[in-house]
């Protein structure tokens, strides 16, 4: 099989994803319009992801709804709406594209955010690997000096000890 490379290797996970380069969609939406095959299999793994993000995401905040309705202005609104049933309503120019419903959202926010109780954890790990390196070189530089004592104790001793006489 031709495609078999697109059912292996992770292509539509990324695809799904959007983590492809744009040579790489084309080539991958020229296969979806002709391959039924990894055109099921992209659905089936989208089903997949959705239903892992509906049950494992976490919830919004109470009241980013309410927020985000109020900075959009009602102009935003109705030509997006307007914009999308012009969409949905005219021919495609290629009808075998496969089709999208969502919007394109730029982010320019790089920051990664981790839940509160994570960060005292995160913090708690940190100080503790820092005291046992502190402890670590301690115990390390402390047997070292102990191996050099031992070593001049046992000059020392080989020094005193009395010679065997013969009888």
């Amino acid at each position: 099989m031709k495609n078999h490379h697109y059912l292996t290797s992770g292509v539509l996970e990324s695809y799904l994803l959007g983590l492809v380069s744009d040579e790489e969609k084309e080539q991958l939406e020229h296969v979806l319009a002709t391959d039924p095959d990894v055109l099921a299999e992209l659905n089936e793994l989208e089903a997949q992801m959705e239903v892992y993000f509906l049950e494992n995401g976490v919830p919004p905040p109470p009241g980013i709804k309410v927020a985000i309705e109020q900075r959009l202005s009602d102009t935003e609104i109705t030509k997006w709406d307007a914009n999308q049933q012009a969409h949905t309503q005219s021919p495609k120019s290629e009808p075998d594209a496969p089709r999208s419903n969502y919007i394109d959202v730029e982010v320019d926010n790089t920051h990664i955010r981790v839940h509160k109780n994570w960060r005292a954890a995160f913090i708690a790990v940190f100080i503790l690997s820092k005291v046992f390196l502190i402890l670590g070189l301690y115990y390390y530089f402390k047997a070292d000096s102990q191996a050099q004592e031992i070593q001049r104790l046992k000059a020392a001793a080989q020094q005193t000890a009395p010679l065997p006489t013969n009888p």
